[in-house]
């Protein structure tokens, strides 16, 4: 099996710092993409974060400047870490993992910035 575990969501108020992990573990061949969507109650799920096998990145306009999306190849784990967070930033976050012939999900985890 491919596992997917998540962690770093939580409370936080606004203008604080979140820092998300995502490791991809098992029967797992070797990792391509992964990165970050997000989903806000009643919202379109929107690509937050994307970070390629060699390291180049893609952000979401509401989060450039604010937010940085790194990896671990030998750990095949990804990250995200959040600053100068907003309310608007409230969402569930997925992480994923896509190697050549699959994308592979995280369960998701809960941020809410309070105003």
């Amino acid at each position: 099996q491919v596992h997917v575990v998540e962690s770093g969501g939580g409370l936080v108020q606004a203008g604080g710092s979140l820092r998300l992990s995502c490791a991809a573990s098992g029967s797992i061949l070797s990792i391509n993409n992964m990165g970050w969507y997000r989903q806000a109650p009643g919202k379109t799920r929107e690509l937050v974060a994307h970070i390629t096998s060699g390291g180049s990145t893609n952000y979401a306009d509401s989060v450039k400047g604010r937010f940085t999306i790194s990896r671990d190849n030998a750990k095949n784990t990804v990250y995200l870490q959040m600053n100068k967070l907003k309310p608007e930033d409230t969402a569930v976050y997925n992480c994923y993992a896509a190697d050549y012939r699959s994308t592979y999900w995280g369960q998701g985890t809960q941020v809410t910035v309070s105003g």
